[in-house]
């Protein structure tokens, strides 16, 4: 273990206590506000996580609330945060725990470990944070903070770096303050040693134990990998009107996105010719089209080019509800109001440069 390691638990605790960023689930760190905003924070800000928590606490306030709820509400409840088979991990968890454990989230940490959606990182949050275990919570930031201050140039993908530096975290943390030693760690990853740009070292509670700091070699640690390029998908998507209600349909029940709603699209790029030409092969007829701009969306390891058209159906034009438009055979089309899509049907914000055009 890095001698470094242990000498930082005071100047951390006392820049914690002084420094700490206000949030909802910090105020009031039950078990069940814990495991909610970790896994709402996985992939996303803290500033956007916010209101997200909060909605999602007024809607869902409880275990058994959020192991009944439905699909289609929970889903809309998470609209905009990505990644929704977290939504869907967290459902399947709050059923374990309303079947196996009378509905009172488990506090050990093996026992958090088997449920759905939670790996070593979340179970350690919620096991130190709401429980006052000393277990360690190693994150993106964990990982950052600790391999600057010791002036590690170990591949922090490694699965073997990152159980190494849980076990040495989990022979210093303090037995009193173990969930503010680890948002310590976390909250000086995210305000201070940050991911991206220079880090604020000047400002750091232990800028004076860091090896990376003393050899300047911050900008040139944490090491990773360099990812693989991203595969570039071009897709046309299709806002489609016709009296006052728009096309949607629903994704398939795998892969990306899978069972949201989605924008009518056809793989690659079409001119205005092309979607004329589309549209005649449907029997579509009696229709405005307008070009609404190129968009981007980019996911983990897939980056979205898209053309999008606003098509506008004449009222007259002959096409039934339940024509299928565009579809490769997994869904029909359904005709839904503006106030329908805002309240009830999630649209991913893949398509949201369109979507603000209803």
């Amino acid at each position: 273990m890095n001698n470094n390691y242990s000498e930082t638990i005071d100047y951390l605790l006392d820049w914690y206590d002084n420094n700490a960023r206000i949030l909802p689930w910090r105020s009031n760190p039950k078990p069940y506000y814990v495991w909610i905003s970790e896994i709402m924070l996985q992939q996303t800000r803290v500033e956007a996580v916010k209101l997200y928590f909060e909605r999602f606490i007024q809607v869902l306030p409880d275990i058994k609330a959020l192991a009944e709820a439905q699909e289609e509400p929970l889903m809309k409840l998470w609209e905009g945060l990505g990644y929704y088979n977290r939504a869907r991990n967290l459902k399947k968890a709050a059923q374990i725990i309303m079947e196996e454990h009378n509905g009172v989230m488990p506090s050990d940490y093996q026992s958090l470990l088997k449920l759905p959606g939670i790996g070593n990182y979340t179970a350690g949050a919620i096991a130190s944070i709401a429980f006052g275990i000393a277990e360690p919570a190693v994150d993106g930031n964990v990982l950052r903070v600790m391999k600057r201050l010791a002036g590690s140039f170990d591949d922090i993908t490694k699965a073997s770096v990152k159980k190494e530096l849980e076990q040495d975290i989990r022979e210093i943390m303090p037995k009193d303050r173990p969930g503010d030693f680890n948002q310590s760690l976390m909250e000086l990853g995210a305000t201070i040693c940050i991911p991206n740009g220079k880090p604020l070292c000047m400002k750091c509670p232990i800028m004076h134990l860091c090896k990376a700091f003393r050899n300047k070699t911050e900008m040139s640690i944490p090491v990773k990998p360099q990812k693989k390029p991203r595969v570039v998908e071009e897709k046309t998507i299709f806002l489609i009107e016709k009296n006052g209600e728009y096309a949607i349909r629903k994704r398939k029940n795998s892969g990306l996105l899978a069972g949201l709603w989605e924008l009518p699209s056809v793989e690659g790029k079409l001119m205005i010719d092309g979607v004329e030409q589309l549209l005649k092969e449907h029997g579509v007829t009696g229709y405005t089209i307008n070009s609404l701009g190129d968009g981007k969306h980019i996911f983990s390891h897939i980056e979205w080019h898209m053309t999008g058209y606003y098509i506008k159906l004449d009222v007259e034009s002959g096409v039934m509800e339940d024509t299928v438009y565009f579809t490769d055979g997994d869904g029909k089309i359904i005709w839904a109001g503006k106030e329908q899509i805002e309240e009830k049907y999630t649209l991913p914000t893949a398509y949201e440069k369109y979507r603000n055009c209803i």
